[in-house]
């Protein structure tokens, strides 16, 4: 079925995003995982070529897209030509939008040109050790010291994307200050006095993408680094988990379509007892009943992107979108594992790789547990 939600110009994009990553950045998906992280060299070409912040206004760096569609087909490209690393999506789709809705002039002066230059890279601090779908229950502060007139803050954040290399992080605390209840997101400089990098998390997938603990000890911020209003950080990270969870759809469903494809070329091409394993009843019913899924949610979460684009897309639905594309993507992917045989365990084989990265799909960005919640939720249940 031919998707019609994409204009000539999002066309021609995809074309040059392509080019780009099966140049710079597929070939070094090998290296990148074993080193447990993406080089800051492949950052910054990505940033000549205009793929790094490309909502943020023109005279800051970016090039003022701010349609959805753009960042959908840079995250489907990124899964198509097998490359690796989240940093595309969590600084387009997650990070930049914090920066352009709510930051300040002055904190979008100091922070895009480098963050689109590559210069920078960005992270969000949400989840703690205690603390992780339920946003409610971050127990990291920041406490008004009145003598100076700064904000403290002390805490501890776990499983935080690209928090090894991170220059700027997004930190998302418990306003301690008297008449303020809620929740206050700060932009803390990694250069700063009191803030220190735990271990590089060892992950079962997503191995090119590093990830880290962080620490915060007494970190000094003031009002010029608060993000949008004191106490009403929980509603901020609300009104952008949406997208967030929109595009880790869009993820998971390029995914699935990518491990069928490369599955029903080793079901051509792979022989037993005679013949090919895709002429088999039970593998060719198999495949059928997983492409037709995948082009039902695909053309679901096309829906979701135009809804997304017009404003309309509200949490219930990229809640229930998040967790069934992404539930769709592990049983295609695990399928596929098996009608690989042996060879499907195997790391020289993609769709290992694959299989072990799309696990962690149904529990960041709210587990699927949690999206069912919200759904259900919406229903008045």
């Amino acid at each position: 079925m031919r998707r019609t939600l994409f204009t000539e110009e999002q066309e021609d994009f995809r074309a040059s995003v392509r080019g780009f990553l099966e140049r710079e950045a597929a070939p070094q998906a090998e290296s990148w995982e074993a080193a447990g992280m993406v080089d800051r060299t492949f950052w910054r070409l990505a940033a000549e070529q205009g793929l790094v912040a490309f909502a943020a206004p023109e005279e800051l760096g970016g090039a003022g897209l701010r349609d959805f569609r753009f960042n959908a087909v840079l995250d489907e490209e990124v899964v198509a030509t097998g490359s690796v690393g989240d940093g595309f999506s969590l600084t387009n789709d997650i990070v930049v939008p914090y920066f352009t809705e709510l930051a300040s002039a002055e904190q979008q002066r100091r922070w895009l040109p480098r963050i689109a230059a590559g210069d920078a890279v960005a992270a969000i601090a949400m989840s703690e050790p205690g603390a992780g779908s339920d946003l409610r229950g971050i127990a990291t502060t920041a406490t008004w010291r009145g003598d100076d007139d700064r904000y403290a803050l002390s805490g501890s954040k776990t499983f935080v994307t690209s928090g090894v290399q991170a220059d700027v992080v997004i930190v998302a605390a418990k306003i301690v200050r008297p008449g303020v209840e809620g929740l206050g997101l700060f932009l803390v400089d990694a250069e700063q006095e009191g803030f220190t990098r735990g271990r590089k998390l060892e992950k079962v997938g997503r191995r090119a993408q590093d990830t880290a603990e962080l620490f915060l000890d007494e970190v000094a911020v003031g009002p010029e680094d608060l993000l949008g209003q004191e106490g009403r950080g929980l509603s901020h990270l609300m009104r952008n988990l949406p997208q967030e969870r929109l595009s880790i759809a869009v993820t998971a469903v390029a995914s699935a379509e990518r491990a069928l494809r490369l599955t029903l070329e080793y079901a051509r091409s792979r022989n037993a007892f005679g013949r090919p394993i895709g002429s088999f009843q039970a593998n060719r019913f198999a495949l059928a009943d997983l492409t037709t899924k995948v082009r039902a949610a695909r053309a679901y979460i096309d829906g979701c992107i135009l809804a997304h684009v017009s404003g309309e897309l509200d949490a219930a639905e990229a809640a229930g979108a998040k967790c069934m594309s992404t539930e769709l993507e592990f049983e295609t992917i695990d399928r596929c594992v098996q009608l690989h045989g042996g060879y499907g365990y195997m790391e020289e084989y993609p769709i290992a790789r694959m299989w072990r990265d799309a696990r962690v799909q149904r529990i960041y960005g709210g587990t699927s547990e949690i999206m069912l919640e919200i759904v259900g939720r919406s229903l008045g249940l």
